[in-house]
């Protein structure tokens, strides 16, 4: 219970609580990104022609 009394009440750990809040948002956002990214990517059919090419 010391813990959350420390952590919702001193200087020290609210920033703790905004340093996280912060990664959370970071996390959520770049996995959005990245996958958006993923799905722009080159076209399936075009990557089985080269294959087939020697």
């Amino acid at each position: 219970m010391k813990m959350l009394i420390d952590l919702f009440s001193t200087d020290y750990g609210l920033m703790s609580l905004i340093v996280i809040a912060i990664l959370i948002v970071m996390w959520i956002w770049f996995t959005i990104l990245f996958l958006g990214k993923i799905r722009l990517g080159e076209d399936p059919s075009k990557g089985a022609e080269k294959v087939g090419k020697p």
